[in-house]
């Protein structure tokens, strides 16, 4: 077993040994449950999703034109945003 202090702003630095055995990373979350009947309070960890895990998370609309298309259409309506703006 493992303690840890709380500080006077009530911040705890979870043990090496136990981030390490829950997988906790920067960024994660913990998420607490109120003590129980028995005192016993729990805790979840909640990993950050990382952008490469969000890939395909919703469904696409229409398909994908590609980097170039996107580009250029980007482009046009750049050029369209300038030419709308009065002259310094």
């Amino acid at each position: 077993m493992v303690m840890a202090r709380v500080t006077s702003k009530g911040q705890v630095t979870i043990p090496v040994e136990v981030r390490k055995s829950l997988g906790i990373k920067a960024g994660d979350g913990l998420l607490f449950e109120a003590p129980r009947d028995d005192g016993m309070a729990r805790f979840r960890v909640v990993r950050q999703r990382r952008l490469p895990e969000l890939a395909g998370a919703l469904p696409a609309t229409r398909s994908y034109p590609g980097k170039e298309a996107v580009r250029e259409e980007v482009g046009r309506t750049r050029g369209r945003e300038r030419s709308r703006r009065p002259e310094p």
